[in-house]
């Protein structure tokens, strides 16, 4: 089955955390186009198509969007109520990628209208696992808006 081909946007302040996940994805055989924000506010900013974002060009719409929870100016737990309050924005899939394992993070995010909540693997080769997974479930098996 061919995968969907999606811009995914991640949200991570991390470059180690981001550069792992790009070279994970690409592990996983995902062909789809990465993007990249380093805060609460450059997310916002990128889905709103403000400042350094506004060219549709180079920053289309995500059908997915990889989110850390611990980020500068504003954290990921903010970010997610801002987007699901949004109605032009909520309908985007939002899949928490944190190092966090704590219950009280995944009971609010899953509160908030996370679609899925994913603690980090500690090994690349686990990430890479769960990159594939995650590609599987969102690219060949969801259904994802247009």
């Amino acid at each position: 089955m061919e995968k969907k081909s999606v811009t995914i946007l991640i949200a991570d302040d991390d470059p180690d955390d981001r550069l792992m996940t790009k070279e994970a994805l690409e592990e996983s055989f995902l062909v789809n186009e990465l993007k990249f924000v380093e805060d609460g506010v450059e997310l916002l900013q990128y889905l709103r198509r403000q400042g350094k974002f506004s060219d549709i060009q180079n920053s289309p719409r995500p059908g997915i969007i990889l989110l850390d929870l611990n980020m500068p100016k504003v954290d990921g737990r903010e970010a997610l109520k801002v987007i699901k309050s949004d109605p032009d924005l909520k309908s985007i899939p939002i899949v928490v990628l944190t190092t966090s394992k704590a219950d009280e993070d995944i009971v609010k995010t899953y509160d908030l209208g996370v679609n899925c909540f994913i603690s980090k693997p500690v090994s690349f080769s686990e990430f890479v696992e769960v990159t594939r997974a995650l590609g599987n479930y969102w690219f060949d098996i969801v259904q994802l808006p247009k």
